[in-house]
């Protein structure tokens, strides 16, 4: 089992940025691939991005240069920073863990409760 608690959300304005952390708790944090994904009022949750190690990681057409993700091993934490966010960000963003390195959201087991990103115009 892994535990996934998210924190960084809040209210920004455009063209700013904010930080997402995923904190992973249980099993070896290394042996799990990581996403972020966010949903919208009134659409699907869609992916974001993703990372196994510096050279597996994938990101959506619509943050790519904008959200690099990344991890701290020691920390158990995966990170998001969210720059340039544009008032098509908005939403509730969650981290996931899967077992295998993929963005489809069908294959991530483990969950967080979310974190809201407001912005601002």
């Amino acid at each position: 089992q892994v535990q996934l608690v998210e924190s960084g959300g809040g209210l920004v304005q455009a063209g700013g940025s904010l930080r997402l952390s995923c904190a992973a708790s249980g099993r070896t944090f290394s042996n799990y691939n990581m996403g972020w994904f966010r949903q919208a009022p009134g659409k699907e949750r869609e992916f974001v991005a993703r990372f196994w190690s510096a050279l597996s990681r994938a990101y959506a057409d619509s943050v790519k240069g904008r959200f690099p993700i990344s991890s701290d091993n020691a920390e158990n934490t995966v990170y998001l920073l969210m720059n340039s966010l544009k008032p098509e960000d908005p939403a509730v963003y969650y981290c996931a863990a899967s077992h295998v390195a993929t963005t489809d959201q069908g294959r991530y087991g483990y969950w967080g409760q979310g974190t809201q990103v407001t912005v601002s115009s």
